[in-house]
């Protein structure tokens, strides 16, 4: 049987896969819907408090489905969003729908994620743009 995909098709689906897998596991969870709200707020929260250059720099190192939902809603004449950390905290809670309480554990298992699947130093040079209180959320040690 033929394939139903071209294979950079396939190719997409497996990365996005995979980044999807290790979300999820760093969740500890088998909830692959969870783990794509979750990673999809975490990028946005990222991305909306980036400024245009930094924000496409660091988008070029995510797989292209993922990069496709980094990317989804953004206006880039918008940003850098200014937020501090409770704000950071309450856009978390409303578009990943989780407990406040679970925002620094959630937040820094997915930077644990990220981390582990981009080039070394680009997680960095994007959070370097971050206040400090929220570079610190995200890079606090994960359990």
């Amino acid at each position: 049987m033929p394939p139903t995909h071209p294979p950079d098709f396939e190719h997409s689906i497996h990365s996005a896969n995979i980044w999807l897998k290790a979300v999820s596991e760093a969740l500890d969870t088998e909830d692959r819907h969870l783990a794509h709200r979750i990673l999809r707020t975490w990028l946005h929260t990222l991305r909306d408090r980036l400024t245009v250059d930094v924000t496409a720099n660091f988008a070029a190192q995510l797989p292209e489905l993922v990069r496709g939902a980094y990317y989804d809603g953004w206006d880039p004449s918008a940003v850098p969003v200014k937020y501090d950390r409770q704000g950071y905290v309450d856009r978390f809670v409303q578009e990943a729908k989780v407990t406040a309480e679970d925002v620094p554990r959630v937040a820094a298992a997915v930077a644990t994620v990220v981390r582990e699947h981009v080039s070394p130093g680009h997680l960095e040079a994007a959070l370097e743009q971050l206040p400090h209180d929220i570079r610190a959320l995200l890079l606090q040690p994960t359990a």
